[in-house]
């Protein structure tokens, strides 16, 4: 008697290992999902603040001049960061890039003092590119402005594309995920059926036969969470010993809201997998027991 106990336990025991397993794998996918899809938005940010307005003045304009015009457009909504290149330090960068100095035959100066302004997110698009162009263009100050409108437009058309991507992406595998679990979950209740009916037969009510089975898939669930964040930590942490600069797009927000979101998941779909089982079990009547 006691050797079958052992194992029962022991059959028992795997079952629930082999539930944990498959509920981690399952969430370091999705917990895959979610962290990409959060990157991504992070990193089309990161990108259009990047893409630069480059502002031309004209020659009159002084340091001075030039400096009160960046401070006039880091009020406006759009200016994210604005660098000032004055004549003197276009010309040593010219001269650097080109390997010779144009000052030396032309008598002068050729290259203007800019502006380097980096746009908002949320501004760094065709329609707002037009009205901020021409704001800009307005100014008596400003000479020329030169900024790439097709990148921009196709940074923004691939990012879109990417994001369509991975909200598919991130739909089907919660629906695969969804099955995966509740089979698991469903076959280590099946194991128990018997159990199930036994109690019902003693007089147990619903809410008592199901509660074992809801606290072991919450544990399940705990488990194959922390697990699953594990896995995911240890890879956002090789990334980062090859890219540093991963940082910039991957931020504490991306994380927590990735650990948090394998965490609920794990725990609501382990749960509400039982819940189903357990009342699916809980329905049949004895004869049914045995043709499943």
């Amino acid at each position: 008697m006691s050797k079958k106990r052992k194992r029962t336990r022991s059959r028992r025991g795997m079952q629930v290992v082999t539930l944990c397993i498959s509920t981690t794998m399952v969430l370091i996918l999705l917990g895959m999902v979610v962290f990409f899809v959060l990157s991504a938005r992070n990193l089309s940010a990161h990108m259009k603040q990047n893409l630069t307005m480059t502002i031309m003045l004209k020659d009159s304009v002084s340091v001075n001049d030039a400096k009160l015009f960046c401070r006039d457009l880091y009020h406006r909504p759009y200016a994210h960061n604005i660098d000032y290149i004055s004549k003197a330090q276009a010309a040593r960068e010219q001269i650097k890039e080109l390997g010779s100095d144009p000052t030396e035959f032309l008598g002068f100066n050729p290259f203007p003092a800019t502006l380097e302004v980096q746009l908002k997110a949320d501004y760094a698009n065709r329609d707002s590119l037009r009205w901020i162009a021409r704001e800009i263009k307005n100014d008596k100050r400003v000479n020329d402005l030169a900024y790439m409108e097709d990148l921009m437009d196709q940074v923004n058309i691939n990012l879109s594309r990417v994001s369509i991507v991975l909200l598919v992406l991130a739909v089907l595998l919660t629906f695969v995920s969804f099955t995966l679990i509740s089979n698991a979950v469903r076959l280590s209740v099946y194991a128990r059926r018997f159990l199930i009916h036994t109690m019902k037969l003693v007089g147990a009510s619903w809410s008592f036969i199901r509660r074992p089975f809801l606290r072991q898939a919450v544990g399940v669930g705990i488990v194959a969470a922390v697990l699953a964040n594990m896995v995911l930590g240890l890879g956002v942490y090789a990334l980062y010993l090859k890219q540093p600069g991963l940082l910039d797009v991957v931020t504490w927000q991306v994380l927590s809201i990735t650990a948090g979101s394998v965490f609920a998941f794990g725990i609501l779909i382990t749960l509400f997998c039982a819940w189903l089982a357990v009342n699916r079990f809980l329905r049949m009547k004895a004869g049914e027991l045995y043709k499943i």
